[in-house]
């Protein structure tokens, strides 16, 4: 399992989100987008929506009636109803129970400036457990780059 560490800078999560599911959805997985403020996950479906003018990404908040079959499910709890392999912690809080059970295969925790320090203690929680890979990403320059 991997653990991403995305520190925000320029991009916020809601556009860093949908960069990331994306990608995710291209390799024929599903994503599930945690945060614990209901606006967020507002804006993020919009931004998810919109991401490009010639696509979108499809979307649902957890607790409908079509939950499982959600490309992108935005929900305040790591539950991945639809099956996702890939979970984006948007909110920049970390949440131990996203590796329960090895039910996803790779963790995207965003964080800002001001949740560096929540960062650096899961980032020593994740190392303390076997069978986990972790990176961390910044941008530079207006790039993703992983620098550990």
């Amino acid at each position: 399992m991997k653990v991403d560490f995305w520190l925000l800078s320029r991009d916020p999560a809601e556009r860093v989100v949908a960069m990331i599911a994306e990608r995710v959805l291209a390799g024929g997985e599903r994503v599930l987008v945690v945060s614990g403020d209901e606006g967020q996950r507002s804006d993020i479906s919009q931004a998810l929506w919109e991401a490009k003018p010639e696509a979108f990404l499809a979307n649902g908040e957890a607790g409908g009636a079509h939950d499982a079959r959600q490309p992108v499910l935005l929900s305040d709890t790591c539950a991945p109803a639809n099956g996702a392999s890939a979970c984006i912690l948007a909110d920049g809080r970390w949440r131990a129970d996203s590796l329960d059970g090895g039910r996803f295969d790779r963790v995207f925790l965003l964080f800002g400036e001001e949740g560096r320090g929540d960062a650096r203690a899961a980032w020593r929680e994740v190392s303390e457990k076997d069978g986990l890979e972790r990176s961390f990403y910044e941008q530079r320059e207006g790039r993703w780059v992983k620098v550990a």
